[in-house]
């Protein structure tokens, strides 16, 4: 029975030795050198953390091919002190490991398609929540682990196709709406699989649109509609209409009409340049009839009359809003570049966060099914555009993008990791469409041998999440100040019918006594009025 048992536990032991050594994130042959092992060997959990920290930082040190020790020596000598106290050690801790792992997981194009990443960055979030031995685990659903907003805004930013500084809350309420605000595994893991899904179909229409519709250098996909005959799109140009197939660019808006068989030459409407375009919701129908209310319009100085798009669907209005709401996202990304006359890089940049926006918003539409309100969308410039205060966002985001170096931050490499995200920032964005293989030639080379300094910040709010949550706590006086605007218009209204009830009442009083006269409910009544009425009419 003892040599059983002794078995069993060599067994178990053998198991758990070869699950701990084997690399999360690559792909290529292992090296089974003893010098490689012991480089990512760590000496054995860090006392203060609590299990699920542990864990995240003990797959950290082997995806940085550094031991947990090392790991807390860099913490400890490149991050101020202000990060390092005592309550907050561990959390900070976790975060300084969570971000370097995925600047380096990210590296990977197809790292939106792996488990172990998805399931790495959940963790993460969970760790943040409960970082040390004393912090008990949050709320549960179903019986199982889930995190809230606050651990969510922390980490996911720290990737950023999977979230954006700007719309990170908005992006966990949609994500939680039916989870009472705490996000399960599984919701996350089916988000990121549809965003994996959006951006390799969006490479695929790229392919097909360059030569298709002659793309210029640095034009990206981001929807196709119409192509698919039980979804058709048709162009309204004064009394006719025509099917065909509608695709949205980075920089414009390209419609071919469907001839015998094929696509005839996409018409261009371009977003990009000030031609003093209007895009925004409108009604049409047959022959120019104003019906239904599933269109788009366009129009610009470069077209002679409006351009309407429709998206007839047999139910609501979905498929036109979204193609509004990601039309409007490009037109106001190239309207903040030509308001504060960005550089090339920082242009770039603009457009790449809407890209990113976009995808994450259809790859929530898609995976889930839902619609964004005005306050909730997932668009960065939409929101800023919608909130009451929303050019403070635009503000705090021109001043972060002043901040924009490229290849800056390998120059220097005395300067602690902390001080340059104080000093200048990466184009992760742009970074981050490369890595997924979407940037141009003159783009592609930006992040080589670059350390990414992104967005966040160890221990520290980001100055655009603070900008946003002042936006937003704007929001609610102002709704109450519009509502009390809107009593006072309906009082008023009240009021004036009131007064013209009193200087009419004569005229009133006169024509219900005429109207008795007409009912004949009084015959000799009646009569008089008639033969009074037949005199003065005569005379």
């Amino acid at each position: 029975m003892e040599a059983v048992v002794k078995k069993g536990l060599l067994e178990n032991f053998m198991q758990t030795h070869q699950n701990s050594i084997r690399s999360l994130f690559q792909r290529k042959k292992k090296s089974s050198t003893n010098e490689e092992d012991s480089l990512v060997d760590s000496p054995g959990p860090i006392p203060q953390l609590s299990v699920i920290a542990n864990s995240v930082v003990a797959r950290c040190s082997k995806i940085l091919k550094v031991s947990t020790a090392e790991l807390q020596h860099r913490f400890d000598i490149e991050l101020p002190e202000t990060v390092k106290q005592l309550l907050t050690y561990t959390r900070n801790f976790v975060e300084f490991c969570s971000y370097q792992a995925l600047n380096m997981v990210s590296r990977n194009p197809d790292y939106l398609s792996d488990p172990e990443f998805r399931r790495l960055m959940y963790d993460m979030m969970l760790a943040w929540e409960a970082p040390c031995v004393e912090t008990e685990p949050e709320n549960k659903v179903d019986d199982k682990k889930t995190i809230g907003p606050e651990a969510f805004a922390r980490i996911a930013p720290a990737c950023p196709v999977v979230a954006d500084v700007i719309i990170v809350h908005n992006l966990f309420d949609a994500l939680t709406s039916s989870s009472s605000h705490r996000l399960h595994f599984l919701i996350f893991d089916k988000y990121l699989r549809s965003l994996d899904k959006v951006v390799k179909v969006a490479k695929n229409a790229l392919g097909l649109s360059i030569s298709n519709l002659q793309l210029d250098e640095g034009e990206i996909t981001l929807d196709v509609d119409g192509a698919v005959p039980t979804q058709p799109v048709l162009q309204h140009v004064g009394m006719s209409a025509w099917p065909g197939r509608l695709t949205l660019t980075n920089y414009a808006l390209y419609f071919g009409s469907l001839g015998m068989g094929s696509y005839d030459k996409a018409v261009r409407y371009d977003l990009a340049t000030d031609l003093k375009q209007v895009i925004k919701p409108e009604l049409t129908g047959p022959l120019g009839a104003r019906l239904f209310d599933k269109a788009v319009m366009y129009n610009s100085s470069s077209v002679e009359e409006p351009v309407y798009f429709e998206f007839p669907e047999f139910k609501g209005n979905s498929r036109r809003d979204y193609w509004l709401d990601i039309c409007l996202e490009i037109l106001r990304a190239h309207r903040f570049i030509r308001k504060n006359n960005f550089n090339k890089i920082q242009q770039s940049e603009v457009l790449a966060r809407a890209v990113l926006g976009i995808f994450r918003y259809r790859a929530i539409r898609e995976a889930f099914h839902t619609c964004s309100s005005q306050y909730k969308t997932l668009l960065a410039f939409n929101l800023a555009e919608s909130l009451p205060k929303g050019d403070i966002i635009l503000e705090t985001l021109s001043s972060r993008l002043a901040l924009l170096s490229v290849g800056g931050a390998q120059h220097d490499m005395t300067e602690s990791l902390h001080t340059k995200q104080k000093l200048k920032l990466s184009p992760v964005a742009i970074l981050t469409l490369g890595q997924l293989g979407f940037n141009s030639q003159k783009e592609s080379n930006l992040g080589a041998g670059v350390e990414v300094v992104g967005d966040i910040c160890v221990g520290e709010t980001n100055l655009l999440e603070i900008a946003v949550k002042k936006s937003i706590s704007d929001t609610g006086r102002v709704e109450a100040a519009q509502a009390t605007v809107n009593q006072v218009k309906v009082e008023g209204i009240d009021t004036n019918l009131a007064v013209m009830k009193e200087l009419l009442f004569h005229h009133i009083a006169i024509a219900r006594h005429i109207e008795h006269f007409a009912s004949w409910e009084d015959p000799f009544k009646s009569t008089m009025f008639l033969m009074l009425t037949t005199l003065v009419i005569l005379r």
